[in-house]
């Protein structure tokens, strides 16, 4: 057991854990983590021992009626004892006799049985507890540390991001700028020929002379 381990065990010293295997959370947690072969293992022998205490009670029900069963009998016959010299009677009271002093061995034997399982079932219950603490907290720090890395990588993106588009934003400017001064330096004529030759390689630039051509539609109407 670990040392983390062996803190979460002193803390539950005194506290009453509900049964794990049988809260449906308990299982849909293992969809998020996953599960390990020492948790499987003390699943299933806290599967066993409820098993085996429902066995007790059941068991323990049917005897305590056979022993009942066997009571009535036992009364009937010796209401009617004084008037009968019958040896089968006789005999069927002694068998009576001897099957509810196995039946009360029995009982005995598996109320001790029953009084010691559920600190046993107590027992492995919160050692599952345990163990799946200490997965469900590891695998909240691992995604911790993704989180702390992919939340680092996305503030460098951003800055990166906003020094790009910046950056596009003036070189999207310098091609207008350029482009005006080219085409007041020379010319409608001369920059549609040239256009011709360098447009398909250049397509901001009739985005650019679009949106000043739009720009100087109102002055040339008025």
């Amino acid at each position: 057991m670990s040392e983390r381990e062996e803190i979460y065990k002193n803390a539950l010293v005194g506290k009453k854990i509900p049964v794990l295997i049988l809260d449906p959370k308990w299982h849909k947690l293992f969809s998020k983590t996953g599960t390990t072969d020492e948790i499987k293992a003390l699943e299933k022998q806290l599967q066993e021992l409820l098993k085996r205490q429902g066995k007790l009670n059941n068991e323990n029900k049917d005897l305590k009626r056979i022993k009942n069963n066997l009571m009535d009998e036992i009364v009937v016959n010796m209401d009617g004892i004084e008037s009968r010299t019958d040896e089968q009677t006789g005999k069927k009271l002694e068998e009576n006799k001897r099957l509810i002093n196995e039946v009360n061995d029995k009982l005995e034997k598996n109320e001790d049985e029953l009084m010691e399982l559920p600190r046993e079932i107590d027992r492995v219950n919160k050692e599952l507890m345990i163990v799946t603490m200490d997965l469900c907290y590891e695998k909240l720090k691992v995604n911790t540390e993704e989180i702390e890395e992919i939340a680092a990588w996305i503030r460098e993106v951003r800055v990166s991001l906003k020094k790009n588009i910046l950056k596009k934003q003036n070189k999207e400017v310098n091609n207008a700028e350029l482009y005006a001064y080219m085409h007041d330096i020379f010319g409608h004529d001369v920059m549609e020929l040239f256009d011709m030759k360098y447009e398909p390689k250049l397509p901001s630039l009739k985005k650019s002379e679009n949106e000043k051509t739009t720009d100087q539609q109102p002055n040339e109407t008025t």
